[in-house]
């Protein structure tokens, strides 16, 4: 069953497959350096092999060390992009603390013209000689004090946390580092991701589980587990489906049974599978207790054959199902509770019913490599007095992956991981771009211009378009974009996915209302165009793209500015499409941006609330008018 047509990437001897010229080719030799040393006077990935002195403190034999170094750099750049912190004078940060009456002394490895800076362990100021750098929780503590939060404790207990898992997680990918030999693709990839979110402060922070759970339900440890079913019966079921199968209408309850191997239920019920954890905590609230008692919800137990987790944990994937399941997970993941909210599964529908009512034939008309990850159908429950019941839900979403297709969320594909037989940490972007730089006798930064130019081309444009066609922006994060790699690491489509991350600008309302009469009347999806301004040039121009050209200068494969100005060229021929992010991006000299430690630091859930109230956001240098 497909709920509808996938256009095929592009093949690999496209035009693109040859070096750009054009308004897109970029002339090296036109771009100012780095501030930084060229990557060949600095570190490279085998440099740490051999012992030297510039060794990555990211490939430190000590799995902590390694894990409270990557700790200690995100509270770092987070603190210097979030409160405007003045760069290096020297190869030395310095960070004022005068709540503490003292400052941080950081040595500063690789200075990001986007904000992807390198840091050397710091140390307090006037501390002496040979003393211990400071580490993850002892920074935590100094910065929530220069912020004065009360939730400051909060902060460095998960701060913590995140240290400790990390380092959980590289010792076991170092002793294991293949993936399991029932993978996809898409799942190995999907579980690569070890250190998470460069820019938050405690990215593997999960907050509820035990040791033992986290190993069996993360896909950082090639964690697996059958679902626990519930039987729900059918006067409390909620449920919306716009699941076809070759024209014929499939019900959510349809498409869940074909994949629960057996369940016996019993009479005028339906099932839902719940994620483990999920359904031990569910017991103890008060109105799951009332449908138990009174005989509307029944608990069948684990049943039928393993899911895996997915990066984003809650969302689980069996290699070759044709659905993958969304779950409600109730653990605290980076910032939020992650239990899915009614209007998130109307709007998962309502996207693909948007998207079917000719929207994408137009789309894919002129973008054949891109779309959308469709979640057309989900089930959930209702009480007794007709309110939704938190927690008991599920989103069904298409799973367009077949066991060939080589699809990566950029936030993988950029971070440092265990690889067999290294003793370093290289990224998979690293491994591309050293391997096309072998194979085609170019040099490291020509390939990573032209990968960069292609993923441009091929997974920005496509969305740029949507958002200037439809008026449709898409919250395009790098772990919600998944670019599709061709024949040697190539960008040939990509894919954006999310039932949360849509945003219908009030000024397209009545083009959408035309296109889905009653669209936005449920899923609260439509925002003003100065909100949906502000988050899309975040999401899509400083989280993804900025995200990534500093991805290639930290890593030292190409110069950041010479990207930096591929970029603009870029914006410059992608203003036709209508979006007003190209002439924001390349006029504004300043621009809003997500604060993950201030929001942390604030105790904000960002999936409760308004849209433009649920994360702290501040102002930061434009690197495109730099």
């Amino acid at each position: 069953m497909n709920p509808t047509p996938t256009p095929a990437p592009q093949a690999a001897g496209s035009p693109l497959t040859q070096p750009l010229a054009g308004p897109l080719a970029v002339e090296q030799s036109t771009v100012p350096r780095q501030m930084t040393a060229p990557p060949d006077e600095r570190y490279t990935p085998d440099s740490a092999a051999t012992g030297g002195a510039t060794a990555d403190p990211l490939d430190h034999p000590d799995p902590l060390r390694a894990a409270e170094t990557a700790g200690a750099e995100n509270l770092l750049r987070c603190w210097v992009r979030e409160t405007g912190q003045p760069g290096p004078d020297g190869s030395t940060l310095r960070i004022p603390l005068p709540a503490s009456g003292t400052a941080l002394l950081v040595p500063v490895l690789y200075w990001s013209a986007t904000g992807c800076h390198r840091f050397g362990p710091p140390v307090l100021e006037g501390a002496p000689e040979g003393a211990r750098p400071a580490d993850a929780v002892t920074i935590a503590a100094l910065l929530g004090r220069e912020a004065d939060r009360d939730e400051g404790a909060d902060m460095v207990a998960r701060v913590a946390d995140s240290v400790r898992r990390t380092a959980g997680f590289i010792a076991e990918r170092r002793r294991a580092p293949h993936a399991p030999a029932d993978a996809d693709l898409f799942l190995t990839a999907e579980q690569s991701l070890l250190f998470g979110h460069p820019l938050h402060p405690t990215p593997k922070s999960r907050e509820g589980l035990s040791d033992a759970e986290s190993r069996l339900y993360s896909p950082e440890s090639h964690g697996s587990f059958p679902l626990n079913w519930m039987a729900v019966d059918r006067s409390v079921l909620a449920t919306d489906s716009a699941w076809t199968d070759q024209g014929r209408p499939v019900a959510a309850t349809e498409l869940l049974i074909s994949h629960a191997e057996g369940l016996r239920l019993p009479d005028n019920t339906a099932p839902i599978p719940l994620h483990p954890w999920q359904a031990r905590e569910l017991a103890h609230r008060p109105e799951v207790a009332v449908l138990l008692d009174a005989g509307l919800l029944h608990d069948l137990g684990p049943h039928g054959g393993r899911w895996h987790p997915t990066s984003s944990v809650r969302t689980v994937h069996r290699p070759g199902a044709e659905i993958m399941l969304k779950l409600s997970l109730g653990v605290r993941i980076t910032n939020s509770r992650r239990e899915n909210l009614r209007k998130e599964l109307h709007r998962g529908v309502e996207v693909h019913r948007l998207l079917r009512s000719g929207l994408a034939t137009q789309w894919h008309a002129v973008h054949p490599g891109f779309d959308i990850v469709r979640d057309p159908a989900w089930l959930a429950v209702d009480g007794p007095d007709g309110e939704p019941v938190q927690g008991l839900d599920v989103m069904l979403r298409h799973n367009p992956f077949g066991p060939h297709d080589d699809a990566v969320c950029i936030a993988a594909l950029t971070a440092p991981r265990p690889t067999p037989g290294r003793t370093d940490m290289r990224s998979r972007l690293a491994e591309i771009v050293h391997s096309l730089a072998a194979v085609t006798g170019r040099t490291m930064g020509a390939v990573a211009i032209e990968w960069f130019l292609r993923y441009l081309d091929r997974v920005v444009r496509p969305v740029l378009w949507l958002d200037g066609h439809a008026g449709v922006a898409l919250e395009a994060h790098q772990q919600n974009t998944l670019v599709l790699l061709g024949p040697g690491g190539w960008p040939v489509g990509g894919r954006y996915r999310d039932n949360q991350g849509y945003y219908f600008r009030e000024s397209h309302r009545a083009a959408l209302e035309h296109r889905l009469p009653g669209i936005g009347s449920v899923s609260d999806t439509f925002v003003s165009d100065a909100v949906t301004d502000e988050r899309f040039a975040y999401y899509l121009g400083i989280n993804n793209v900025f995200g990534l050209i500093g991805a290639f200068g930290a890593q030292h494969l190409a110069d950041e500015r010479v990207l930096v100005a591929a970029f603009r060229r870029f914006l410059g021929s992608a203003a036709a499409l209508g979006s007003p992010l190209p002439a924001r991006l390349l006029e504004e000299p300043q621009l809003r941006c997500k604060a993950n430690l201030l929001t942390r630091m604030h105790g904000l859930d960002e999936l409760v609330g308004p849209v433009d109230t649920q994360s702290v956001y501040v102002t930061i240098a434009n690197p495109l008018c730099a």
